[in-house]
C-alpha cells in the first residue's frame, strides 16, 4: 500500500511542475503589433462609431471609418437597409466569417437604427451584439441643418427616396482585401492612435472624451459617455449634438 506521505509528495511534485511551466519567463514576449484577435473581445470606442455614422458619406465611407476605429485583425463588414418609405434605416456591422456577403446572426457586432420622427427630425440608436451584447446608446437626435455626412443629410432632402431599400447594401467579400490594405496604411500613418495591451491579444486606447464601461472579460464590451452598459448596471446618458 502506498503511504499517505508518498501520495502527498507526488501531488506536490505535479503541482509544482504545472506552476513552473506556467510561469516560464525565459521566452521573450511576442512583438507583433496586431496580434490575432479571433475569438477574443477587442474593445470598441462606441462614441467613435456613432460619430463615424454621423459623418459618413455612404456605406463605403462608413465601412472604411469603422475599420479604422476597430483595433483587431478582423475586417468589419457593413450592411445597410432602408425601409420602403425611407423612414427607417438599419446599419449592421458584422464579421463576414463565411464570406457570403450577408449578415448571419452569429456574425453581428452592432446595429445602428435610424428613424425619422418628424419634419426635419430623426433619432438614432446603436446596439451591440455577440461579444458586445449589453451596449445600448441612448437615442440621439439628428435635425435638419446639422453638420452631418450625406448618408444622413440626404434623408432631409426634398423628394428623397431610400437608396438601400430591397436588397440594400453589404460589403462585398472581394472588398475585404482593399479595406485591410487601407486600414494598414492608416495604422502605419497614425501609430499614436493605437496601443498594444499587456496581454498582447486585445487593443484599446480610449479617446480623451470617453471611457469604456464594459468588462474586459465575460464577453460584454461597451464604452463611451453616450452609452449604457446594461450588464454592469452603468448608465451614462447624453445627446450628440453637432
Amino acid at each position: 500500500m502506498i503511504s499517505k506521505t508518498k501520495l502527498l509528495v507526488a501531488a506536490l511534485t505535479v503541482s509544482f511542475g504545472v506552476s513552473a511551466s506556467g510561469c516560464d519567463t525565459s521566452k521573450p514576449e511576442k512583438t507583433e503589433r496586431w496580434a490575432t484577435t479571433e475569438n477574443t473581445n477587442v474593445q470598441i470606442d462606441w462614441d467613435k462609431v456613432n460619430e463615424a455614422y454621423k459623418q459618413a458619406n455612404g456605406p463605403e465611407d462608413l465601412e472604411k471609418r469603422i475599420n479604422e476605429i476597430y483595433e483587431g485583425d478582423e475586417i468589419i463588414s457593413i450592411s445597410v437597409k432602408d425601409s420602403e418609405d425611407g423612414k427607417q434605416q438599419v446599419v449592421t456591422g458584422f464579421f463576414d466569417k463565411n464570406t457570403n456577403g450577408a449578415v448571419d446572426d452569429p456574425e453581428k457586432i452592432f446595429t445602428i437604427q435610424r428613424e425619422i420622427t418628424g419634419e426635419g427630425q430623426a433619432q438614432v440608436q446603436t446596439t451591440g451584439h455577440g461579444p458586445y451584447y449589453g451596449y445600448h446608446s441612448p437615442f440621439f437626435s439628428i435635425v435638419s441643418g446639422m453638420v452631418v455626412g450625406s448618408m444622413l443629410s440626404n434623408m432631409f432632402m426634398p423628394g428623397y427616396r431610400p437608396m438601400y431599400a430591397g436588397g440594400g447594401y453589404a460589403t462585398s467579400p472581394s472588398r475585404a482585401g482593399a479595406l485591410a490594405q487601407s486600414r494598414s496604411s492608416y495604422r502605419a500613418a497614425n501609430p499614436g492612435k493605437y496601443q498594444r495591451s499587456q496581454s498582447g491579444r486585445t487593443y484599446n486606447r480610449p479617446s480623451s472624451t470617453s471611457r469604456p464601461t464594459g468588462r474586459t472579460g465575460g464577453g460584454r464590451m461597451g464604452g463611451g459617455r453616450f452609452g449604457v452598459s446594461v450588464a454592469n448596471r452603468v448608465v451614462r446618458a447624453g445627446v450628440l449634438t453637432a
